[in-house]
């Protein structure tokens, strides 16, 4: 299995050298050469399997075995997932009116970023001890991504993690989940800027291929394929739980209803519906839109500023990941992707040619939902049937509601929930709520805590670049044995 670029200007790789990277050295992003095809005899054989068994049949069709042994690959899943609170690993809640929730964050941090970071890291350890390596993870992020990455490298000997985290942008226990993790390896900086903001120094630095080449840096931002392909489980675990039945022909639908800032669970969706998943994606969104615009009227181009909402982890202006689907979409032509990405940097504005338009909208339906919707939408969820959903799976469960309420015969529905309502009290309060909050949360208030500020006027490049020299040559003196 061969990984190239969505821009088609860089080298193809294999799988470890794609963990490995961020941005392809054109810019792009990897994406497997070929897609593996699933016929109606696996989809049988897959449609009793648990999640982590799951993960590993789709992890071994992507990952070649010269690379990582199967019984070491099902080692290191079986790892990944130690540490999930649910049995399950993940949980399908039936509830009334047809809504079924896919509980997606039984992970240590209560989000759905726990289950593709758990397992990127085992397999980055995996290659790091083999080839005696060290590497420095760079993360900015919007709430989740940091505290999950931060949670899966934790104390690792060959790793260190530096974090970007938007000051006053996540919600406090977020904060929290970060900045109390004391450990040797792990370093948080607090960004006066939000989340779009401060991927700019990190973007700056990824451009310097030198500097990343030397230093071993790497990105655990879903730019990072790995995290797209342990992603694709949730929507077959959430086909084969919600399927009336695999003997009909042809194999019957479902909707997946997927809600996302950056894309990295559309993205795989859609490589889901391509292997031959008969899924259909609606994708909901909160009021930063650009998602929504896009699969509406192609029209993929920035708002003026990011609007501020209950479900912050959805507040990205640039969902990096629909370079992925546009690739998939457009049958990879990588020129077309080229030419379409390099205009959007330039002009932060372009309009999809009408045959990829046109290829999007049949593979994707979407829907934009008002903070009104949500608090709307967790208070009757309450209501019908005393289960408390966090904002960003209110915004996918408002898009069924909105169905239900039409009376439109649809085919089952299953709406993924990326956290649990104890990460957002602050939204839960707004719905006229209450929370019973995990003790694990509450203990977090009494932690102590360390974050360096990026102040607006430093140079965020600068320390950044210095704060990656100085772990090199901290691990280079570890590792020969140097007096520091």
């Amino acid at each position: 299995m061969w990984y190239v670029s969505t821009r088609g200007m860089a080298p193809q790789i294999d799988f470890e050298e794609a963990l490995f990277s961020g941005y392809a050295p054109d810019g792009g992003l990897y994406m497997p050469e070929e897609l593996p095809q699933l016929g109606r005899e696996t989809l049988h054989e897959w449609s009793t399997l648990s999640y982590p068994s799951l993960v590993k049949e789709l992890c071994s069709l992507f990952i070649g075995p010269e690379l990582i042994p199967r019984d070491d690959l099902n080692d290191l899943i079986d790892r990944a997932f130690s540490r999930f609170r649910h049995r399950e690993v993940v949980h399908l809640s039936r509830l009334r009116n047809g809504l079924n929730v896919l509980e997606l964050w039984h992970g240590v941090t209560y989000a759905f970023k726990d289950l593709s970071l758990c397992c990127t890291a085992q397999f980055l350890q995996y290659f790091l001890e083999k080839r005696k390596r060290h590497i420095t993870v760079v993360v900015g992020t919007s709430g989740d991504t940091g505290s999950a990455a931060i949670e899966s490298v934790q104390g690792a000997k060959n790793v260190d993690i530096i974090v970007l985290l938007p000051k006053g942008h996540c919600t406090k226990i977020q904060e929290l989940q970060m900045t109390t993790v004391l450990r040797e390896n792990v370093h948080v900086f607090g960004v006066e800027g939000n989340s779009d903001e401060l991927d700019e120094p990190i973007k700056t630095v990824f451009a310097d291929v030198a500097f990343v080449k030397k230093h071993n840096l790497m990105s655990l931002n879903s730019i990072n394929w790995s995290r797209v392909l342990v992603q694709i489980a949730h929507h077959f675990f959430a086909y084969f739980r919600c399927a009336p039945s695999l003997d009909m022909h042809p194999l019957p639908p479902v909707e997946v209803v997927v809600p996302t800032g950056a894309a990295g669970n559309l993205a795989a969706g859609c490589i889901a519906q391509k292997m031959g998943l008969p899924i259909h994606l609606v994708v909901a969104v909160n009021s930063n839109d650009i998602i929504h615009r896009t699969v509406q009227w192609g029209d993929f181009s920035l708002s003026k500023a990011v609007k501020p909402t209950l479900a912050s982890a959805m507040d990205i202006q640039v969902p990096y990941n629909m370079e992925r689907i546009f690739w998939l979409l457009s049958g990879s032509d990588s020129q077309v992707i080229r030419a379409l990405m390099e205009q959007f940097e330039r002009t932060k504005s372009v309009s999809l040619p009408k045959e990829l338009h046109s290829k999007l909208s049949e593979a994707v339906t979407s829907q934009s939902v008002s903070d009104e919707a949500i608090t709307q939408t967790m208070g009757r969820c309450w209501q019908e049937n005393q289960y408390l959903l966090c904002p960003h799976s209110a915004v996918a469960v408002s898009c069924h509601y909105q169905q239900v309420d039409r009376q439109q015969p649809s085919p089952p529905r299953c709406c993924l929930a990326p956290a649990s309502a104890a990460k957002f009290p602050e939204a839960v309060r707004a719905a006229r709520l209450t929370l019973d909050t995990p003790a694990e949360i509450l203990a977090l208030e009494h932690k102590e805590a360390r974050c360096t500020p990026m102040r607006k006027g430093d140079d965020w490049t600068r320390m950044l670049r210095d704060t990656i020299e100085d772990l090199s040559q901290q691990w280079q003196r570890r590792f020969l044995n140097l007096p520091a």
